[in-house]
């Protein structure tokens, strides 16, 4: 399974194709980029292996992975302060979804004379950016889950009030991702099923985000069904590089498809992530059955279709719903939000952030404080 594919960049998929990696740079006009990850993957060969890859064909390359999992405002900062202390000229954004969002945010910022925050996604923000500042950047997604790779968009978390914040530029799209599924082969099973969670979510919301976008409905739908086809395996046999590539693939196409919307499920896992640092895929997961069934009444028919289409015995949305359940359980996720650290002290605070956050109001049924709070309380008692 190899192909070079433009939707919506360019994207080198296939199993070895990191050794690439180079060239890659070089197309794009780097001559010393700097490698943006975490601190863990850092530690591992697939990363120094790529840098020792890159100094052979006379590309030296820097590292930078002051990257949480929840990545905070002062990780971009530190990444600029490196960028320029090395004299870079690109960025190549290895990694999940925490380490992409940091990169594609530093390769946007090392050439803004502007705060982070000015360019939140609101109104025309985006319109404030030196766009001749921005540097290219080379994206090599290590996890099936975010899709970060062929987003526009990074998350951050304001960390002066724990609010995670959407940054965005329609050029801060890699011009190039080189889609490695091989990279994904030493991700642990826990991990695996958390970022499988996350891609399902996404397609899911899409799917279900009111307003007329077929092609993000199509791309969202046979998301789903490689997902239902292959997560388990890959969570089962981690070697299992048929599983992996399409998990790769479908984590794409689910940020690919939500351009057209997100909804509830991320509503809520938003504020989770920002103030308990928990999780952002465990936590999609654990709200998604309970956001299922309170937008029952406007996505009943679309799910019967979706239950269908993916091949389920029972093509309803009490079959879907039955087998999201059935999914997370056989994936070990847990069923109630206390394993998060959601307790009911929180709730009315999470309520009101979620309310406030971008997702809510891709909502099939319209969302405000009290029925998120609710969703809380819910998924509390479970």
């Amino acid at each position: 399974m190899r192909g070079n594919w433009n939707y919506p960049t360019a994207i080198r998929f296939g199993a070895g194709r990191i050794a690439e990696l180079a060239e890659a740079c070089t197309s794009l006009g780097m001559s010393r980029p700097l490698l943006v990850t975490d601190a863990g993957l850092a530690r591992l060969p697939i990363v120094s292996e790529a840098v020792a890859a890159n100094n052979a064909a006379g590309l030296p390359t820097g590292l930078f992975s002051e990257v949480r999992g929840n990545p905070v405002g002062a990780n971009v900062e530190a990444g600029v302060t490196a960028y320029r202390a090395g004299g870079h000229d690109g960025v190549i954004a290895f990694g999940g979804g925490s380490a992409l969002d940091v990169a594609k945010a530093i390769a946007l910022m090392v050439g803004q004379d502007r705060p982070l925050w000015d360019f939140e996604d609101i109104g025309d923000n985006y319109t404030r950016v030196n766009v001749a500042g921005m540097a290219p950047v080379v994206a090599v997604p290590t996890t099936a889950g975010t899709g970060s790779e062929v987003g526009r968009a990074s998350v951050i978390t304001d960390a002066s009030d724990h609010t995670k914040k959407i940054i965005f530029h329609p050029r801060m799209l890699p011009a190039l991702v080189i889609a490695d599924p091989a990279l994904t082969i030493g991700l642990p099973a826990t991990l695996t099923a958390w970022t499988g969670i996350d891609a399902l979510s996404h397609c899911l919301e899409a799917f279900c985000a009111p307003g007329f976008h077929p092609q993000a409905d199509g791309t969202a739908v046979e998301g789903i069904r490689l997902i239902s086809r292959s997560l388990e395996r890959a969570v089962a046999d981690g070697s299992d590089i048929e599983a992996r590539a399409m998990m790769m693939a479908a984590s794409s196409m689910g940020a690919t498809a939500f351009q057209k919307g997100l909804g509830a499920m991320h509503a809520l896992a938003h504020p989770v992530g920002a103030v308990l640092d928990a999780h952002h895929g465990l936590t999609n997961a654990v709200f998604m059955p309970y956001v299922l069934t309170f937008n029952r009444p406007a996505i009943a028919e679309r799910i019967g279709d979706l239950a269908r289409y993916i091949g389920l015995d029972q093509p309803t949305f009490a079959g879907f719903h039955a087998w999201v359940l059935g999914l997370r359980e056989r994936l070990d996720i847990p069923h109630t939000a206390d394993a998060l650290g959601v307790t009911e002290e929180r709730i009315a605070d999470l309520g009101r952030r979620a309310a406030a956050d971008p997702s809510a109001g891709g909502n099939p049924i319209p969302v405000d404080a009290a029925a998120l709070s609710g969703l809380y309380h819910q998924s509390l008692r479970g």
